[in-house]
């Protein structure tokens, strides 16, 4: 029976992943459409969509902004309305490929904050991890070699306010419900991109603007919810391994649907970036085959490794009467 629901974590959290990078997608393919400030709000708005599945039975709906430590709710809205707002900036500017690799220095920095503001110990493999992480990266970039932009600036912003939303998903953890987090990462796009939007604002004019302002929120909102159940039944470091495989996804609608092929290095950096997803995982999954016997995986307040290699959506609460053996 444990083996069966681990199989379906990783199942829901491959899916959630490809829903993750179709949502991409349809945000680059709003580009010279749509103001990006715009396109971020209407993902929260349809967002909205996915709140009955996540809402407890006699739970109010007030809970979506109501939270035991308000400020704390307040950073994470901040921080996603950041990252969701550049992130579209980033893939509306720039190849998918690079865009992503640049996102992927989220761990970098998770480890960084955890060091030099927590005060953490972090280990070795971590910190390999995430410079090997870093040096891939770079290939991508290759600086002094190729023109940067503001769509780079944009794609590393994104990853640094996606590390803070993950330092306070952790903090919140198991004090707040899964309908308080998710909430926060709604009304930060809702109120912040749709201040920002408010001077270039534009009423989507054709179908098929309004179907890609749809994938985009609806299917990035389905991605977290899948990540959260599969969160639930299967150990955090299974469930963050299948977030490489986003790049494949990213690479071909890089290729098929936009022609903006990747070259040899471009290849090279984004193996390295996913060889150092691997490594880490790789540790985690030997440290983790321990707690699992145990039989207590799920209760252990997560290393800042762990933290780094886990995505915001994992890092909350399990869901109610979810069997864990």
């Amino acid at each position: 029976m444990r083996k069966i629901l681990f199989t379906s974590g990783i199942v829901l959290a491959f899916i959630g992943y490809a829903f993750f990078s179709i949502s991409d997608a349809c945000s680059k393919g709003l580009a010279g459409a749509l103001d990006p400030f715009e396109v971020a709000f209407f993902g929260g708005v349809f967002g909205f969509l996915i709140v009955p599945t996540l809402r407890r039975p006699q739970e109010s709906y007030s809970a979506l902004v109501l939270s035991n430590h308000p400020w704390l709710w307040l950073l994470r809205a901040a921080a996603v309305f950041v990252a969701t707002a550049a992130s579209v900036e980033a893939f509306m500017l720039l190849p998918m490929p690079e865009a992503l690799s640049l996102m992927f220095l989220m761990p970098f920095f998770v480890t960084i904050v955890s060091v030099l503001f927590l005060k953490e110990q972090v280990t070795g493999w971590a910190w390999l991890s995430v410079l090997l992480g870093f040096v891939g990266v770079m290939i991508v970039l290759r600086p002094g070699m190729k023109a940067l932009n503001f769509g780079h600036l944009c794609a590393v912003l994104a990853a640094m306010s996606t590390a803070v939303s993950v330092i306070a998903y952790r903090f919140a953890g198991k004090e707040a419900s899964r309908l308080t987090l998710f909430g926060s990462s709604l009304f930060g796009p809702l109120v912040g991109d749709g201040i920002l939007m408010a001077k270039h604002f534009v009423i989507p004019h054709t179908v098929a603007e309004w179907l890609l302002l749809f994938g985009y929120g609806f299917l990035a909102a389905a991605g977290q919810l899948l990540l959260m159940l599969a969160a639930s039944i299967a150990p955090a470091n299974r469930v963050a391994l299948p977030q490489y495989s986003q790049m494949a996804w990213i690479v071909a609608f890089s290729y098929f649907i936009f022609h903006q092929p990747v070259d040899v290095w471009d290849g090279i950096g984004i193996l390295v970036v996913t060889f150092s997803g691997m490594l880490n995982w790789l540790r985690q999954k030997i440290r983790f085959e321990k707690m699992i016997h145990r039989g207590w995986w799920w209760k252990r307040k997560p290393s800042p490794e762990v933290i780094a290699a886990t995505p915001a959506a994992v890092i909350t609460p399990p869901l109610p009467e979810t069997p864990h053996e």
